[in-house]
């Protein structure tokens, strides 16, 4: 009971879910109908459809006027110039429909540009083609002499496939005193002879009658079947049936050998007259033969064919019971035999049309294909809903007719996140259990140019090393796109500035690859760094672009020689004289030879060594300053004049060099005063004039330096607080005009070029000094260093620090 109290459930929640499925059906077109008699003339007109759909004929080619329905669109065709439907082949209705309701074809009309669809409904009238058959052209009887009157006896009906008034109307029976003929009104209209006067087998033992089946159709046809009468010797009782019909039901695809109904007859004669044997009426279809047996000694119906209620939902079985007397007699019954359905068939889905590829920009509520489903099962069981997969941008909708749907779109599409769907249609019953079917509709996005090229980082900062070779690659900028095809394919080219100082007309792109390649050499000590544009545009119509900027960082080679300061003579070779007394003490400053490079760094780094000296254990020279000092007093057997080659060098990897000829004259203390105080008015006249131009200088350097102190502030204050800062000691030397410090920040290595600083300064990194960040080893190719491994702006020394080293003060 609980079963089926679940099971009544689950139907009115299905039959429900459908009433409001049918509710919110959108109708898309009324129905088109028209009638033909059958056999009608191939090419004959059934109708204009495009007329009656108020369609314009002249769009007709234009739109795909067509039908796509069903299997028996052969029958049909439609002209596309005018619209007109039209016969195609013979149509025979005893072929296409069965039974006398209406045989009416369902077509489907589709129009595209918009795509809508109609539906044309064709009903075929039946035309009185046939006449009336018996299948068995004698038929013979045997009664007893002492049959009752009023007895009746069936014989075989006549079949006639024409449907209505053409099927059989009525019968009837030649003349004769016997008997008349009955007919049993029902759909099959079965005939029956009564017996109206008795039978004298002494009389006449055989009666030989006609009966003629007549139809309801103009001109009417009719059949004859000839039917002999044998009079047997009496049998007193007949066979008695407990019920005249027996009404059962059986569900379909029941197991071979159930058992159906039992019939019970009973006779009260005794012996042989009282044995019954059952046997099957012979009118029946023999299709009841097939699927149903009667055991002719139990009177039991059992099942031996596949029941199928889609094919048959009603069988009518006519059960005879006949006694072994002589002559033998009959009772009939009939078995009403009612099948169940059973919810063994899925639901079939056709898709009747689809666009398989939908561009990406295609509008909310677009139509891609028509859906239609069917179940041959009946009720309930053939009740089907449909649903789409998850997850996908498009949704089913139903139409107004049974079973329709359309696949449209439910909102924008992106080919770009996915560029192709597979959207599953599930059809399912409302049978207990369900049962549903599936089919996979697989739809293309194609592209359209939404998509600008993108570079992966802006801006690029490019180090590149002075001294390049001009024509050689030295960068490659690269973009990409997420669109396919042409709206993909990427073109470069540098931004040009029409100004003097535009660097990027020094600069070639491949438009194809984004190579870029220098048209000259850049030197560093003239050029620190510049920036250009590089625009990225697709070949999609229209096309799209971005830019990209690209700081170009030159880097700093030893290509400059030291330059010697002093001493410098009037000719201007690097050679001077100096005089000092022969009684100082050992440590005495004779000299500072000073120097300066044009490069920075460890290239600018320079060391001081005597390349040759008269006496070296007179003088020393200090590597780092230059100082030249004696190392102990003179001696009376000392020269007077000494000569000292002091060779200076840089650090690069290939150091560079200069040298400086210092001649020490040592004299006598007065000698030397003397010479002193020359010395010096000449000395304080070219400071005169040298003090004017460090006033200038001073001043304006201090102003630079009251700007770069407030510009650290700010920087210090708006950094992230996540940023490392290290306080380095200096390198302690003095002689040169630039030094360099190194420190880490994160995963960067840093190094600081410059003047030198007092122990415990603060280096601010993010500034814009003199900051070089050592690059990785193996990263340098064809001259250039990536960007990300060094940021460095080089500072060469100002005029104020050279003149501090020319008055010694460094």
């Amino acid at each position: 009971m609980a079963h089926r109290r679940q099971r009544r459930r689950w139907e009115y929640a299905c039959v429900l879910r459908f009433f409001l499925l049918m509710c919110f059906v959108e109708r898309a077109s009324a129905q088109i109908r028209y009638s033909i008699p059958e056999e009608i003339k191939d090419g004959s007109v059934v109708g204009n459809v495009a007329k009656d759909l108020g369609i314009d004929v002249s769009t007709l080619v234009e739109r795909r006027f067509r039908i796509v329905s069903g299997t028996k669109d052969a029958l049909f065709q439609v002209n596309h110039n005018n619209g007109v439907l039209y016969v195609h082949k013979e149509i025979d209705r005893e072929e296409l429909c069965n039974g006398n309701s209406a045989c009416l074809i369902s077509l489907k009309v589709v129009v595209e540009n918009p795509l809508e669809i109609h539906y044309v409904g064709v009903e075929i009238t039946d035309v009185n083609d046939h006449s009336p058959v018996f299948l068995e052209k004698e038929q013979h009887l045997e009664i007893a002499e002492q049959t009752m009157l009023g007895t009746r006896f069936q014989i075989q009906a006549a079949r006639d496939p024409d449907a209505g008034l053409n099927s059989v109307r009525l019968y009837k029976l030649s003349q004769n005193h016997h008997f008349e003929i009955e007919i049993r009104d029902d759909e099959d209209k079965i005939p029956f002879l009564v017996l109206k006067k008795a039978l004298d087998r002494e009389d006449k033992p055989k009666h030989r009658l006609i009966v003629t089946a007549v139809d309801g159709g103009s001109p009417q046809r009719s059949g004859t079947v000839n039917v002999t009468i044998t009079v047997l010797d009496s049998n007193d009782n007949r066979p008695v049936c407990s019920q005249d019909t027996y009404s059962v039901r059986l569900r379909e695809n029941a197991t071979l050998g159930t058992l159906v109904v039992k019939v019970n007859a009973t006779d009260l004669d005794e012996g042989s007259n009282g044995q019954l044997e059952y046997s099957l009426g012979r009118n029946m279809k023999n299709k009841v033969y097939e699927i149903f047996e009667l055991d002719s000694l139990t009177g039991e119906i059992r099942v031996k064919g596949a029941v199928d209620f889609e094919d048959t939902d009603v069988y009518k079985l006519d059960v005879q019971a006949s006694d072994k007397g002589q002559p033998p007699l009959t009772v009939e019954c009939r078995a009403i035999i009612k099948i169940i359905d059973v919810n063994d068939n899925p639901p079939v889905i056709e898709v009747t049309s689809l666009s398989s590829v939908i561009s990406e920009d295609s509008k909310s509520g677009t139509v891609i294909s028509l859906i239609s489903v069917a179940d041959k099962d009946s009720g309930i069981n053939g009740k089907v809903l449909c649903s789409i997969s998850n997850n996908v941008p498009f949704d089913l909708k139903p139409s107004y007719q049974d079973n329709m749907y359309s696949l449209v779109t439910k909102q924008r599409l992106d080919r770009e996140i996915v560029s192709s769907y597979d959207i599953i249609i599930t059809a399912t019953d409302c049978g207990h259990p369900p049962l549903s079917a599936f089919k996979t509709l697989t739809v293309q996005i194609s592209d359209v140019n939404d998509n600008s090229p993108e570079f992966s980082q802006n801006p690029i900062e490019l180090y590149l090393v002075e001294n390049n070779t001009p024509g050689v690659f030295i960068f490659s900028v690269s973009a990409t796109d997420k669109d396919s095809n042409e709206n993909a394919a990427i073109s470069y080219h540098i931004v040009r500035e029409a100004t003097q100082n535009d660097m990027a007309s020094f600069l070639n792109i491949n438009s194809d690859n984004g190579h870029i390649s220098a048209l000259k050499s850049f030197d560093f000590e003239s050029l620190k760094t510049f920036q250009f544009q590089v625009v990225a545009t697709d070949s999609g119509t229209p096309s799209l672009s971005s830019n990209v900027t690209v700081n170009v960082f030159i880097l700093d080679q030893n290509d400059n020689a030291p330059v010697i300061l002093y001493p410098v003579s009037s000719n201007g070779s690097a050679e001077g004289v100096e005089e000092i007394p022969r009684n100082v003490n050992a440590g005495h400053l004779v000299t500072k030879v000073r120097a300066y490079d044009a490069d920075i760094g460890y290239n600018g780094w320079l060391l001081f060594s005597l390349q040759e000296v008269t006496d070296h254990s007179l003088f020393a020279l200090d590597r780092y300053t230059g100082q030249i000092r004696t190392l102990r007093s003179f001696t009376e057997t000392d020269e007077a004049e000494h000569k000292l080659v002091i060779l200076v060098k840089d650090n690069g990897n290939i150091s560079l060099s200069a040298t400086a000829t210092v001649i020490i004259n040592a004299v006598e203390p007065k000698e030397a005063f003397a010479a002193s105080d020359v010395k010096s008015a000449v000395k304080e006249e070219e400071e005169n004039s040298l003090i004017f131009y460090l006033i200038i200088t001073l001043g304006s350097v201090s102003t630079l330096f009251i700007i770069s102190i407030i510009f650290l502030i700010v920087m210090q204050f708006s950094r992230d607080p996540d940023y490392s800062t290290k306080t380095l000691q200096d390198v302690n030397y003095d002689g040169t005009l630039c030094h360099s410090i190194q420190y880490r920040s994160g995963d960067k290595r840093y190094m600081l070029v410059g003047p030198r600083m007092s122990i415990g300064s603060t280096i601010v990194p993010g500034s814009n000094g003199n900051t070089l960040v050592l690059p990785e080893h193996g990263r340098r190719e064809s001259g250039e260093v990536r960007a990300k491994y060094i940021q460095y702006r080089p500072k060469p020394p100002s005029a104020f620090l050279i003149a501090l080293q020319t008055l010694g003060v460094l």
